[in-house]
């Protein structure tokens, strides 16, 4: 299981079909490797099948649904009734219930295009000649994977390089244990036909407020139970302000440092206990306590594959395991539980087992994106680590409000940050939160990836009036520090 200069023929196993499992094939049969990919369920694993791609196509419904609502001070007027006339005095409280949603038909919709998502996976890599077997994958040597299908039938595939990427699963709690009809793990919330009409989401991470938002959006009354001081704990300290403040003045309840103890079914709906003894009443609950890596019985430990407490796979720059020749990635890994960190974990592996050229994983350089309304993008250094003298940088931040186009869109939360090293004005990090800002993050993201300096961003041309002009005039700002 040693790395070859030339590929052709080796033996590729693949055990996960996720973004880290199907992006790696598609790089081994690139290089002319023998690959086989193994998968229990349908391709492209949870971020597909019941994560990203559901939750952010929920998400889109919602987004539109905050459009509409906000929309009155465009000059939007919306008739009062089928056939009616135009409510010139619509309100904003009017304009809520304007539009409703249909929940089932907006999670049929969900199931569609994460099925036909799957399937364009599956067509593309059996274009590329991976060999697809279906079924659950276990080392049981240096060179084998053995696969027991549904049928309870197993055979061995050789391997001379095995990629395990079998990403993870919802922490459930044993106060708390998910039904599938009043208390759900985010996997489960697609089954829905009707809007929860009082929603409590336990857990303010990436999920839980990206959830949270989404309901609240669409109709819920939520509540928002957080174990620590404010939402998004990890992000951005003023990004998170900015949202919390957004989601209270849009009605949503938040309960900041309140741990919820047990959540059990009532009559009608769900009661949550919270750990200093008060009650929270409502129709459904989201659990949205983090998640546990799928490595059991994989064989792993027994091969001396390293793990660590919380059973994830250890791993270098390159994706390597503690044995030679097993590789890993994606969330099973813990490194960064992103689809695209996983699918760049996935491709280093073959570059690097394939003996093609490769450079080690650099999550300083990888942007994220929590999809809540406004959304919050980062990349690179933060402005905590600038604080911290983790590393000597300044900071600019703009507020979207006083731009052109965000005033001509009714833009009114959201700000750009953007961060340089003192005394070589190289473009460090940096934030936006807003409207699309998993899209306006990509120019800092470049900046950062290219080691290009505030002056050069702020030499380059942004269209007016766009929301990206805010980047470039973050950047004029800090050239005297270029």
């Amino acid at each position: 299981m040693n790395n070859v200069l030339d590929p052709s023929g080796t033996r590729i196993v693949i055990v996960g079909g996720g973004p880290g499992g199907y992006e790696a094939a598609l790089v081994a049969a690139q290089l002319g490797a023998k690959v086989t990919l193994v998968e229990r369920n349908d391709c492209g694993g949870s971020a597909v099948l019941t994560d990203v791609v559901p939750s952010k196509t929920l998400i889109a419904t919602a987004e539109l649904m905050v459009n509409v609502a906000e929309s009155t001070e465009l000059g939007l007027r919306f008739s009062g009734s089928v056939g009616g006339d135009v409510a010139d005095d619509l309100n904003a409280e009017r304009t809520n219930t304007a539009v409703t949603v249909d929940l089932g038909a907006v999670n049929r919709r969900v199931k569609n295009l994460a099925r036909a998502q799957s399937a364009d996976i599956r067509s593309g890599l059996v274009k590329a000649g991976v060999r697809l077997l279906k079924g659950h994958g276990r080392l049981t040597g240096p060179n084998a994977v053995e696969v027991e299908s549904e049928d309870g039938s197993r055979q061995t595939v050789e391997a001379d390089t095995v990629l395990v990427s079998v990403g993870a699963h919802p922490r459930e709690l044993d106060t708390a244990l998910p039904d599938g009809e009043r208390i759900f793990t985010w996997t489960q919330l697609y089954e829905l036909e009707t809007l929860p009409e009082k929603l409590i989401v336990v857990g303010s991470g990436v999920t839980g407020a990206e959830f949270a938002s989404a309901y609240h959006a669409l109709g819920s009354d939520v509540t928002l139970i957080s174990s620590r001081d404010r939402v998004l704990p990890g992000e951005d300290k003023d990004a998170a302000e900015v949202l919390e403040n957004v989601l209270r003045s849009r009605g949503m309840t938040v309960l900041s440092k309140s741990r919820a103890s047990t959540v059990e079914r009532t009559d009608d709906g769900v009661r949550v206990t919270l750990a200093d003894g008060r009650i929270v009443d409502g129709s459904h609950c989201l659990m949205a306590v983090g998640s546990i890596p799928n490595t059991k019985d994989l064989g792993l430990e027994e091969m001396g594959v390293r793990l660590s407490e919380s059973g994830h796979i250890e791993v270098d720059g390159v994706s390597r395991t503690s044995v030679a020749g097993v590789y890993a990635a994606g969330d099973c890994t813990g490194v960064l539980p992103l689809a695209s960190v996983a699918a760049m974990q996935g491709r280093i592996a073959m570059w690097h087992a394939l003996g093609d050229a490769v450079s080690p994983l650099k999550l300083r350089n990888v942007s994220s994106n929590v999809f809540t309304n406004p959304e919050i993008a980062t990349v690179g250094w933060t402005e905590q680590d600038i604080e911290d003298d983790a590393v000597q940088g300044v900071t600019v931040k703009l507020p979207l409000a006083t731009n052109a186009r965000a005033k001509m869109q009714g833009i009114k939360d959201g700000f750009v940050k953007v961060f340089c090293r003192t005394g070589s004005g190289t473009v460090i990090g940096g934030v936006v939160v807003g409207p699309k800002a998993s899209e306006l993050i990509f120019p800092i993201a470049l900046a950062l990836e290219h080691r290009l300096t505030v002056d050069q961003l702020a030499l380059s041309f942004a269209v007016y009036p766009s929301l990206t002009g805010s980047l470039t005039e973050a950047a004029r700002k800090l050239h005297k520090h270029a």
